[in-house]
């Protein structure tokens, strides 16, 4: 069961959708609708995975398991 949300919009003054903690295992691909990428001006940078109920996660992008993902999410979406 997934359960963790790490995703938290910031502060009116600052930039929208950080990440400040990373999902810690994989996930599979089959729950993932779509992604993207925190804003550089976020502290960390990060990929925040929509899931098929529009659930957030975020997870780090040096991680092989959630570049597959994303390469997998930018081929069936065209």
């Amino acid at each position: 069961m997934l359960q963790c949300l790490t995703f938290f919009p910031s502060a009116a003054t600052g930039p929208d959708n950080c990440c400040f903690t990373f999902y810690p295992r994989p996930v599979k691909r089959s729950l993932i609708r779509s992604y993207d990428v925190t804003d550089f001006h976020c502290p960390k940078t990060g990929v925040i995975f929509v899931t098929q109920k529009s659930h957030r996660i975020c997870v780090d992008p040096s991680l092989s398991w959630v570049q597959g993902i994303m390469k997998t999410v930018d081929e069936n979406s065209f």
